[in-house]
């Protein structure tokens, strides 16, 4: 079916208006009217070709809400009406043993990305992302929003959010746990929100003074400026976990000398370099350095019906589709508290 949608046709080209078609559903899949799609660094860095590897014209958007209008014969778990959300993946092979373990972020066949990733369904196209005013997908990567959750403020717990609980609940956090969130945009203002949530004391590290009411009003016990050497000292050997969140260059020993014995630091942001580790920061403390990429489908599940329990949703700047340009320009400068999310209604004053 024909869909209208905003693309990058190369990797300096602004979005624009795009016309592609969708496949019709088939027997287990999902039609999704797309009401709203959050913007995450990561659409940016592909439609700009900065991880190498993008295939134009791109669709991006891979945090996405909307209303289910139609299902295939098979399907069990969604009616026409519903609202449902699709995230980073629309398919994996199933078979391997990630997938069978709900990890179908580890796919060892690679998982079908919700874009920019060749189509299983359709062999030789790609898929095109959530920018868009209708999606289709199998029914087993499409997830339930609780009903009390603003649709709007959800659709960044689609990465956004399980990019930060599925560390936080691989590693146990708990109540009475030391927790520390590295960051606070898009990724560490959702740590922020869980690990509170889930009954640690948070701590948040950040280089920008003016951010420490903000991480305070959003849960956060104390924020440490993290080139204060005197402020970072007072907390050596003493957190069960931190979440880094930050992906530009930064000295990740500092935190890694924070950690209890045991302990461990995950990173979630991808910086554009190498970080160095200093062995000893890791020896001196038995402490483990890991990352974290997204989460499985189950796990999503899981983090959406945690958010509605607890009422957790990102903070965000509702725009039009027709602003999407200027909005990747204010991502890059960390203008935004802390997700923008499109309003795809907008769309049909393109189409």
């Amino acid at each position: 079916m024909n869909t209208h949608a905003y693309a990058a046709q190369n990797a300096t080209s602004p979005l624009t208006p795009f016309h592609f078609e969708r496949r019709n559903p088939g027997p287990h899949d999902v039609q999704i009217q797309i009401l709203f799609c959050g913007v995450c660094h990561t659409d940016v860095h592909i439609a700009r070709n900065e991880w190498h590897g993008t295939t134009y014209p791109c669709v991006p958007g891979h945090e996405i809400v909307g209303r289910v209008t139609g299902v295939g014969l098979h399907v069990k778990k969604f009616k026409e009406g519903d609202i449902a959300a699709i995230g980073c993946m629309v398919d994996s092979c199933r078979e391997c043993e990630n997938c069978k373990e709900d990890l179908e972020q580890f796919c060892e066949k690679g998982a079908t990305f919700t874009y920019n990733a060749p189509d299983k369904q359709s062999p030789g196209s790609i898929t095109y992302g959530g920018y868009s005013e209708s999606i289709v997908a199998d029914e087993a990567f499409v997830l339930k929003v609780p009903a009390n959750l603003d649709l709007a403020a959800a659709a960044p717990l689609l990465c956004a959010g399980i990019t930060t609980y599925s560390p936080l609940r691989h590693f146990k956090v708990a109540k009475g746990q030391k927790v520390g969130i590295v960051g606070l945009g898009g990724l560490g203002h959702m740590g922020v929100k869980l690990a509170k949530a889930m009954g640690a004391r948070v701590v948040v590290f950040s280089t920008s003074p003016n951010k420490v009411q903000d991480a305070l009003r959003l849960g956060a016990d104390e924020v440490v400026m993290s080139k204060s050497e005197d402020e970072m000292k007072k907390h050596l050997n003493s957190f069960h976990f931190i979440l880094d969140t930050v992906s530009a260059k930064h000295d990740i020993n500092a935190y890694l000398v924070l950690l209890k014995r045991d302990g461990t630091l995950t990173q979630v942001g991808v910086p554009p370099e190498p970080l160095s580790v200093q062995v000893d920061s890791l020896i001196f403390g038995r402490r483990n350095f890991s990352g974290s990429l997204i989460g499985g489908i189950k796990e999503t599940q899981e983090m959406l019906d945690f958010c509605g329990r607890h009422n957790i949703t990102s903070d965000i700047e509702l725009i039009p589709i027709q602003k999407i340009n200027e909005a990747y320009s204010r991502l890059v400068k960390n203008d935004v508290k802390y997700r923008f999310v499109i309003d795809m209604g907008s769309l049909k004053k393109t189409s």
